[in-house]
């Protein structure tokens, strides 16, 4: 359960239940000055040693330029409810999540008595809510309590059970710190935070002590939860305090206590609906999986039984997940989104920038949830501050902002790596300054799909101009007058030389790609504001000079700026095929040579990997418009995984029982980048047409879906019968041309006006990249088993929707 602020675990337990608890503001640490100014006498030490082809000297050298590592994601606390049942068995259990609904019900019987909880996390009232009924009058005797991982204590304060907590100072990154988990005193460095409980019962008593609240007798009781951190931003001005938690938790609680159960879950519903029920899916209904609980679905699924919604129910996992770990006013969905129960995550539950934090809102727009991006765009905005220092004073480079592979609840933007002093830190994951680059696409695709010029204006362009600024002072000129990268890396892969192995050296495809892109989205994004002529026509020179894409002697993309590919590597990072996927450089109708390349790094590296490497593919097999591959990767991403088994190496994802991407261990990003692929195989918007249907699997012969998003605020409606499109809807929100791409000949049969406001501008579309050049020496024959294509363009008009059908 979620609300983008508050994050909960409803275990549901008969006697014991257990709701885990956390809070998307409760990191360790505090505010603290990250950046090394050893940095720029460095910088030209690195650069000369891979100028000299001396790796393993540049990876030492590199050590002296990183800083700390992140904070770490913590646990808020547990809300246990322990049930008196006297002892007696449980019968009739059940327990179920409604995705449309976003409520948690847990229901059984203790001989005559039948019992029941509902929860849930309400956006617009800040509260979690859990009623407790029983149809026995009187029959309701239950305890509730409070803990938490973390320092802290609990008393009752008008009538309200409290708990006062305390965020460790520091968490240590690696177990072999002396230091692991170091706290403060209440008022000292490291969070504060509260979580305030109230029952209200209907018949019997309640009675409060600082040991939890005792209710007896009652016929129904409603559980009353609210909480706060005393994080009050990213600013890092000294001397600035945290707010007192005790404001917003108290003041929350006291306004939803009274209401109604009633009256909170319909505030909830009208909210929560609005952003799920946008989307419908339906790739038909397998009888004989219905009525199985969703772990054995996934057995039953493995094990080669048809279950055609299970891939549905997945899919809206995904959109379910988003909306409840990433609301407006809410900090982004981390590597769990906001669910976590231990003082020491798995790579501390942190921002990963360098794949997992943007794989996790690729789905946003596209997915008609473009509300829940605005926390990630909003943070980028804080990474630009932070990272304009560490531009200046790690690399002395006085324009832009730059941000790294890592980042936390302080917006951290220097590499991470404890500066020099831990031996285990390694380049080929740390010199890596290309985070500001990836995120500002984000800000681009926001104003792609919503035409909001506002937005571009007075936040998306700057932000772009600033993390494009940096880029410029960063690139270098070699020999051949093309500009590169140095220091440069493929996200933690290495490549081999003389059998020894190195992760750092120059101009790798993905820096390249990265600066392509952005650059190209500066460029038309001014001259849609029309501004920054001279700015403009910079990025379209340098661009031009840009080291370009290289095809490499066993047909594969390149992966480094030499050609240094080994065909068995089977690492779960491709960062090389970023321009085929979130980016748009690489395409099979406008680039088909390098996307065959493409094509080959991916069988060469294989499909099984980690649940978010899996998720990626998924889309890359998307792109390349081979739905079978993208559906065969999908299918072994819903592998079973059972959480109890000791499976803690990276060798394969799965699926955990409740759906939560098996990595191994838990990462969010795999459930949304998953929708995103399926998403991707039933519609594309960024290769100069909306293409319907481009990756259409076999398995999926019927099916609809409705309220999905493309590229220049169109909303698209589809339905297909035996692989062919039936029928289309296109709602156009703000006018404009519309270019459809289908594999059959279509046409349009009627308009019909569509009510709601509308803005009179649509963005400009069409295919962005830019010009692209490659290798020769390597070329490899287009082997892409396209199918043949048609296009269809009409201009269409803000509020009409567009109905298209084949031409018979």
């Amino acid at each position: 359960m979620g609300n983008g602020k508050t994050g909960a675990m409803v275990f549901g337990g008969v006697e014991n239940e257990l709701i885990q608890l956390n809070d998307h503001s409760l990191w360790s640490g505090y505010p603290l000055e990250e950046n090394n100014p050893q940095g720029p006498e460095y910088l030209p030490k690195v650069r000369k040693a891979i100028e000299e082809g001396n790796y393993k000297e540049a990876e030492a050298l590199w050590n002296h330029m990183q800083g700390p590592y992140s904070a770490r994601y913590l646990p808020l606390g547990d809300l246990q409810i322990a049930m008196e049942h006297g002892g007696k068995e449980a019968i009739d259990y059940r327990r179920e999540l409604q995705l449309n609904t976003a409520v948690s019900t847990v229901s059984y019987s203790v001989e005559d008595a039948h019992f029941f909880r509902e929860t849930f996390v309400s956006y617009p009232d800040q509260i979690l809510v859990s009623r407790i009924c029983t149809d026995q009058e009187g029959g309701l005797d239950f305890r509730v309590s409070l803990s938490s991982s973390l320092k802290f204590r609990t008393s009752v304060e008008n009538g309200v059970l409290v708990l006062k907590g305390k965020a460790p100072k520091f968490v240590a990154h690696r177990p072999s710190n002396p230091e692991q988990v170091v706290y403060d005193d209440f008022d000292g460095e490291g969070m504060n935070f509260e979580i305030h409980v109230k029952v209200v019962a209907s018949g019997g008593t309640v009675d409060y002590s600082k040991d939890g609240i005792q209710v007896k007798d009652a016929d129904e009781a409603t559980i009353y939860l609210s909480e706060e951190t005393s994080f009050n931003g990213f600013d890092k001005s000294p001397g600035l305090e945290g707010k007192d938690p005790a404001v917003n938790a108290s003041g929350n609680l006291t306004k939803a206590s009274e209401k109604s159960f009633e009256q909170l879950k319909q505030a909830h519903l009208e909210d929560y609906q609005v952003l799920f029920n946008r989307v419908n899916i339906n790739l038909g209904k397998t009888e004989a999986a219905m009525d199985l609980p969703t772990d054995d679905r996934l057995v039953r699924f493995n094990n080669g039984g048809e279950d055609k919604q299970l891939v549905s129910l997945y899919y809206q996992f995904g959109r379910y997940l988003l909306i409840s770990s990433s609301r407006k006013g809410a900090i982004p969905a981390n590597l769990q989104g906001i669910w976590n129960p231990h003082v020491q995550p798995p790579w501390g539950s942190n921002y990963t920038v360098n794949i997992n934090t943007e794989m996790n809102y690729w789905l946003a727009e596209k997915t008609n949830l473009s509300e829940c991006h605005i926390p990630l765009l909003d943070f980028i905005g804080n990474l630009a501050v932070n990272g304009a220092k560490t531009a200046k004073i790690n690399y002395g480079i006085d324009q832009g902002w730059v941000a790294h592979h890592n980042s936390d609840v302080w917006a951290k933007t220097s590499p991470s790596g404890n500066f020099d002093k831990d031996p285990k830190s390694s380049p080929r994951w740390s010199a890596w300054p290309m985070a500001g680059g990836w995120l500002s696409t984000h800000l681009w695709e926001h104003y792609l799909y919503t035409g909001d010029e506002q937005f571009l204006k007075e936040e998306g362009y700057p932000l772009m101009k600033g993390a494009a600024k940096f880029m410029l002072s960063w690139l270098m000129e070699n020999e051949a007058g093309q500009l590169i990268t140095n220091p440069s890396t493929s996200p933690e892969n290495v490549f081999t030389i003389d059998g020894k192995q190195y992760g750092i050296s120059w101009a790798s495809t993905m820096d390249m790609a990265i600066i392509r892109e952005l650059f190209t989205d500066c460029i038309r994004a001014s001259e849609i504001l029309g501004v920054d002529k001279d700015f403009r026509e910079e990025l379209i020179t340098k661009r031009a000079k840009l080291y370009p894409y290289h095809i490499g002697r066993y047909g594969q993309l390149q992966e480094w700026s030499e050609d240094l590919d080994d065909p068995k590597d089977n690492h779960r990072h491709l960062s090389h095929l970023f321009g085929l996927f979130p980016g748009k450089q690489l395409s099979v109708y406008h680039t088909p040579e390098l996307a065959a390349a493409a094509k080959r790094s991916l069988l060469q590296r294989g499909d099984v990997s980690t649940g978010w490497s899996m998720a990626w593919k998924i889309n890359w097999w998307a792109k390349l418009k081979d739905g079978n591959h993208a559906y065969k990767i999908l299918k072994d991403g819903l592998t079973y995984i059972n959480p109890n088994d000791e499976r803690a190496t990276m060798g394969g994802g799965g699926t955990y029982p409740n759906l939560f991407d098996a990595h191994p261990p838990f990462q969010i990003d795999g459930n949304l980048g998953g929708t995103a692929g399926i998403t991707e195989m039933l519609i594309q918007s960024n290769e100069g047409a909306i293409e319907l249907l481009p990756a259409l699997p076999d398995v999926w012969a019927e099916g609809s879906i409705k309220g999905l998003k493309a590229q220049g605020n169109f909303q698209v409606d589809l339905t297909w019968e035996k692989h062919q499109l039936k029928v289309a809807k296109v709602h156009s929100q703000l006018g404009g041309n519309c270019t459809i791409r289908s594999s059959t000949p279509l046409k349009v049969v009627g308009v019909d006006h569509q009510k709601g406001s509308v803005q009179p501008v649509n963005p400009l579309l069409g295919w962005g990249s830019a010009p692209i050049t490659v290798n020769p020496s390597h070329a490899v024959l287009p082997d892409l088993g396209l199918r043949e294509s048609f296009l269809l363009n009409f201009e269409t008009a803000p509020g009409e929707v567009y109905t298209l059908v084949p031409v018979e």
